[in-house]
């Protein structure tokens, strides 16, 4: 392995995660909401994660929801129900001022960070996906590890990096103007993305 693989792993990465997904909504929202410490927590929290996906990427996991369709599709029920589950509570606390809905300990914010992450199994498929196209197949145990801590430190900057920008005064501010508002069009976005979870075939 070379470093050009990782930067190329890099780049790719970085593209995914820029697309709408419910971990850059939920990325985005706990920045609005609970300021940049919560913001740092869920990026944590969807690193940990999205590293762990990758890892058992390596360890072939891919071949295995390949081998046994029905455990994926499993998994697609029970990540698109958590994600609707989150779209309610969201929905559910519009009308709620920022000190009641979101004083969400660092802790939790953590852990939610993991749910949302968890809840996208075909992010084990695109890491694998990626990862064969990218990397060589001849990898140590510790270029896999190399890999796998690449990838914690990418998303948990990255998602530092776009929630903490949203996490400013202004941000806030305008966010708590139209929270209502904000809260239910992302409960909606929330259910259409765990829709499309669930209904995907791959």
């Amino acid at each position: 392995m070379e470093i050009s693989h990782l930067i190329a792993f890099n780049v790719t990465l970085l593209a995914a995660m820029a697309s709408p997904g419910p971990a850059m909504l939920y990325a985005l929202r706990s920045g609005l909401s609970g300021g940049r410490g919560r913001a740092v927590a869920t990026a944590a929290g969807l690193g940990v994660m999205a590293a762990a996906w990758t890892a058992l990427a390596l360890l072939g996991l891919g071949t295995v929801f390949a081998l046994f369709p029905v455990v994926y599709g499993a998994l697609k029920l029970l990540g698109g129900a958590y994600l609707v589950w989150l779209a309610w509570m969201m929905w559910r606390d519009a009308r709620l001022p920022v000190a009641q809905a979101d004083a969400t300990p660092l802790g939790r914010a953590f852990w939610g960070g993991v749910l949302v992450n968890a809840a996208n199994p075909k992010s084990v498929l695109f890491a694998a996906s990626v990862l064969i196209v990218i990397f060589p197949e001849d990898l140590t145990l510790g270029q896999k590890a190399a890999i796998v801590a690449n990838h914690f430190v990418v998303e948990l900057a990255a998602y530092s990096a776009f929630a903490a920008a949203l996490a400013s005064p202004a941000g806030r501010a305008a966010y708590l103007r139209c929270k209502p508002v904000a809260d239910r069009v992302a409960a909606g976005l929330l259910v259409a993305l765990s829709q499309r979870l669930i209904l995907a075939r791959e």
